[in-house]
C-alpha cells in the first residue's frame, strides 16, 4: 500500500482557505491512506470558546467532512484528518476516518494538551481500530491517535493490542521531542506510524505556540521511512506492507505483545498508598 502525510500551516479560523490549501496539495497524490494534521481546518490556539464555536462542525454533516468525502472518492483513498467537532453544546478535538465510499468514523482525542482542557471534552469513544483495505483490496487495520496521545505509551499499546497494523497520528506538535519518541512507539508495538503535523505559529495574548513540522512515517522497527522539514508545505508518500506489522516476534523466543505480563503491571498510580520506608526498590 502507499501511505502519505500532508503537512502545511493552517490559517486561524479560515476554514475555506484551509480547505482550499489542502485540496491544492492533494490533487496529484496517489496513495491508499492519507493523513492530515490535527484541527486542519481551523487552526489550534483558540482565543476563546466563541472562536471554537465559530469553526466547530457536526460530524459527519459538516462542510469539512463533505470536502473530505469528495477528496476520498476522487483519490480512491482513505483520509484521516483532525477537526473541531461540535455535538450539541459540547466540543471535541476529533479525527475522522473518511473512505472512498463516503463512510465516516470518528475518534475523539483522549489526552488533551494545555488549554485544550478548557475548551474540549475528553474523548469518550475509546481508542479505536478500524478495518480498512487498499484500492487493490488488501486489508489492514488502522488505529488512530491525535497529537498528545503519543505522550502516553498506553495509547499506542492499546491500539496494537486491538490489532492495529498502522497508527495514523494527526498532530499540531509543539513539544520538540515527539519526532524522536515516535520510533519508540513504533518499535515497542511493532506498528507503522504516520504523524501528520503542521508548522507555523499562533499567538494568544503574550503566549505563543510554535509548531515544529517534521511530519514522518516510521516502520515497525522504528526506522524513519520519511520525514518532512520543519517549515514546508509537503505531501510525502511511502510504499509499505501493513502486514509486516503482524509478525511481532523479536526472536525465536520473544514476542512484543505475547511476552507482556499484565499480572505484574500497575493499573493505577500507587503514589501515596505506602507509608515511608515501604516503597519497593
Amino acid at each position: 500500500m502507499r501511505a502519505a502525510y500532508l503537512q502545511f500551516a493552517p490559517k486561524y479560523l479560515e476554514v475555506d482557505q484551509n480547505l482550499a490549501a489542502v485540496e491544492s496539495q492533494l490533487h496529484s497524490v496517489e496513495a491508499d491512506l492519507i493523513v492530515l494534521p490535527e484541527l486542519f481546518t481551523s487552526g489550534y490556539f483558540f482565543q476563546s470558546k466563541d472562536d471554537l464555536r465559530e469553526v466547530a462542525e457536526p460530524i459527519p454533516n459538516g462542510r469539512s467532512v463533505s470536502a473530505l468525502q469528495s477528496w476520498a472518492e476522487s483519490l480512491e483513498a482513505v483520509l484521516v484528518a483532525g477537526l473541531a467537532e461540535r455535538e450539541g453544546d459540547r466540543f471535541y478535538n476529533s479525527a475522522v476516518v473518511v473512505r472512498p465510499s463516503g463512510e465516516v468514523d470518528t475518534y475523539r482525542k483522549v489526552h488533551l494538551f494545555y488549554e485544550e482542557t478548557t475548551l474540549f471534552e475528553p474523548g469518550d469513544l475509546g481508542l479505536r481500530v478500524f478495518a480498512e483495505e487498499t484500492s487493490e483490496g488488501k486489508p489492514y487495520r488502522l488505529g488512530i491517535m491525535v497529537c498528545f496521545d503519543w505522550y502516553f505509551p498506553e495509547a499506542a499499546r492499546t491500539l496494537a493490542m486491538k490489532g492495529a497494523d498502522v497508527i495514523a497520528h494527526p498532530s499540531n506538535l509543539v513539544l520538540p521531542h515527539c519526532p524522536d519518541s515516535m520510533p519508540v512507539r513504533a518499535r515497542e508495538n511493532h506498528v507503522f506510524t504516520i504523524t501528520a503535523n503542521r508548522y507555523g505559529s499562533e499567538t494568544k495574548g503574550e503566549d505563543s505556540l510554535q509548531f515544529i513540522g517534521m511530519s514522518e512515517i516510521r516502520g515497525p522497527s522504528g526506522a524513519i521511512l520519511n520525514r518532512a522539514g520543519e517549515s514546508e508545505d509537503v505531501v510525502e508518500e511511502v510504499e509499505l506492507d501493513p502486514h509486516e506489522a503482524r509478525d511481532r516476534r523479536i526472536n525465536d523466543h520473544n514476542d512484543v505483545l505475547g511476552d507482556r505480563r499484565p499480572d505484574v503491571y500497575a493499573t493505577q498510580s500507587e503514589r501515596g498508598t505506602k507509608s515511608a520506608g515501604q516503597c519497593d526498590s
